[in-house]
């Protein structure tokens, strides 16, 4: 079954989304710290809590599993395991719908059929051709097509709807035991028939009307759904999943969130329609950024960007580590560095780094969302007791992570192991650029240098075009050439036109690309 996990943090949350033609970027932050990147994709299908109407291709007994054609170009693949006990009570009710048969889609008086067996056939469940309705639980990662389930669930901000079961589970962060009672109560006795919940850990301490208004929310998205189910062909999707955006703040939204800025009016209206349902009392800390400068490069996240995801990445006090993958695992090995000049004692020394890293590490898994198994290298400890407080402290940086997560203890070898649950693919960023002028052959044929481009077009611009006032979008290090000296390269402009050119620096730009602005903040195209 499919629903997002929680978590807490005493440290302030910070939330950006920058909007461009391929979708959006979303950058979580931590007290100004990068602790985990999305793109969501404009066009993207298949992401996980989506729900499709499917048709069973193959059934392989041999694997006990089916494979599904929900649209993707290879089919998706369902295991007996991921059927739910209560399929046969969805196949009926699937059946039904598309059949346009009188059925309530809300589930009364629905009467359920018999559980299946755990241990059973998968040919006994589903036929060939056979339609289903199957969620994703998994998307494509690689060559592997997405990996689905039949044990259909909504996911709200306090709840999780399950369709075609009765039983009421609540979080297992939620310890009070009297608090488990009085949502074990609460909740049996609001929810439909025919529909099974799961209490969420935000749900710890809320109204009973902040409760029903999620159920009921669940239940009318699950409706909806239904309706469209009846005039579906195979393939449509049927339910969708929130974006990116959307699902991090209706998870993670809590007093510790102080800031959420989008750089798009709509964007903004549609984040501020999700607070004021979600949590009202936040709506004053969306903003809309309208700045010239980009947002990612405004509050540095392109800097964190570049320097975060390499193959090395360095530790505070000197240390570093290697981050290899491979198509089994990941390996991540930690080196001191020049640390190991500092202190006498190489064990305290070990200790030091290997907690850096510790920290370092869980940030990595969630920025990178890297899954499935992660081997960490610690540096040699001899002591068991620092071998012990290694592990605790990774597992106490991991609590944080919304991921599925399961770390072994430091082996004689000093070896630590996780399996990290992995439900997309893993997000990588190039941080090794081709240099633009020679292309990396290290050689220039013919090149004209792009300050005196700049300056040129400058010129042409304030005396031949009479622009009042315009901006130049320039690469850092440009940037910082124009700007050096008592009277820097711009002052003398300014001399020479009596007009103002605005600097812009911009580190997603190659070295001699450059964007010319006019008053308005549009683009000026210059010509071939």
């Amino acid at each position: 079954m499919f629903y997002p996990s929680n978590s807490y943090s005493i440290l302030s949350n910070e939330l950006y989304i920058s909007a461009t033609q391929k979708g959006d970027r979303i950058a979580l932050m931590q007290d100004k710290r990068l602790i985990e990147y999305h793109f969501d994709e404009t066009e993207h299908q298949f992401s996980v809590g989506d729900i499709y109407l499917g048709t069973v291709r193959k059934v392989v007994s041999g694997l006990n599993a089916a494979f599904i054609d929900i649209g993707y170009e290879k089919d998706a693949f369902l295991h007996y395991h991921d059927l739910s006990p209560n399929i046969n009570s969805l196949n009926r009710f699937t059946k039904e719908v598309v059949a346009k048969k009188p059925v309530s889609l809300r589930l009364k008086n629905f009467n359920p059929d018999p559980q299946i067996d755990k241990l059973g056939k998968i040919v006994d469940v589903l036929s060939k051709n056979q339609p289903v309705l199957v969620q994703v639980v998994k998307e494509p990662i690689s060559s592997k097509g997405p990996r689905l389930s039949c044990d259909i669930s909504i996911a709200g901000r306090y709840i999780v709807l399950v369709p075609f079961s009765n039983s009421v589970n609540i979080s297992k962060k939620i310890t009070s035991k009297q608090e488990r009672q009085r949502l074990h109560k609460l909740l049996s006795s609001v929810k439909p028939d025919n529909f099974g919940v799961i209490v969420r850990t935000v749900a710890e301490g809320k109204e009973v009307s902040d409760l029903q208004k999620d159920l009921e929310g669940c239940v009318e998205k699950w409706e909806n759904g239904m309706k469209l189910l009846k005039s579906a062909k195979p393939r449509d999707r049927i339910i969708s999943e929130m974006d990116r955006a959307a699902s991090i703040l209706r998870d993670m939204l809590n007093d510790d969130f102080d800031s959420i800025v989008v750089d798009t009016k709509e964007t903004f209206d549609s984040i501020r329609t999700l607070i004021q349902t979600i949590a009202p009392q936040k709506e004053k800390i969306l903003k809309l950024h309208t700045g010239k400068a980009k947002l990612f490069e405004q509050y540095g996240i392109e800097k964190q960007l570049k320097s975060l995801f390499g193959r090395s990445v360095s530790l505070p006090s000197g240390g570093y580590l290697i981050i290899e993958h491979t198509e089994a695992l990941h390996v991540i090995d930690v080196n001191s560095g020049n640390k190991s000049t500092q202190e006498v004692d190489q064990e305290a020394t070990a200790l030091h780094v290997n907690r850096e890293a510790a920290t370092e590490i869980a940030r990595q898994l969630r920025l990178r969302d890297m899954g499935g198994i992660v081997v960490i290298d610690f540096i040699d400890m001899k002591k068991p007791e620092n071998k012990r407080d290694i592990h605790e402290a990774l597992k106490e940086e991991m609590k944080s992570d919304r991921s599925k997560y399961t770390i072994l203890p430091i082996s004689k070898f000093g070896l630590s192991q996780i399996t990290r649950q992995r439900v997309r693919p893993e997000m990588n960023i190039s941080t090794r650029e081709t240099c633009p002028t020679c292309g990396g052959t290290g050689t220039i044929q013919a090149s004209i240098a792009v300050t005196d481009l700049i300056e040129n077009n400058i010129e042409y611009l304030l005396t031949k075009q009479n622009e009042e006032k315009i901006s130049v979008i320039v690469h850092p290090f440009v940037y910082a050439y124009y700007k050096e000296g008592i009277i820097s390269r711009q002052m003398k402009w300014f001399f020479k036109y009596k007009k103002w050119v605005k600097l812009i620096k911009d580190s997603s730009i190659g070295i001699i690309n450059y964007h010319f602005l006019d008053k308005m903040g549009d683009e000026i195209d210059l010509g071939g």
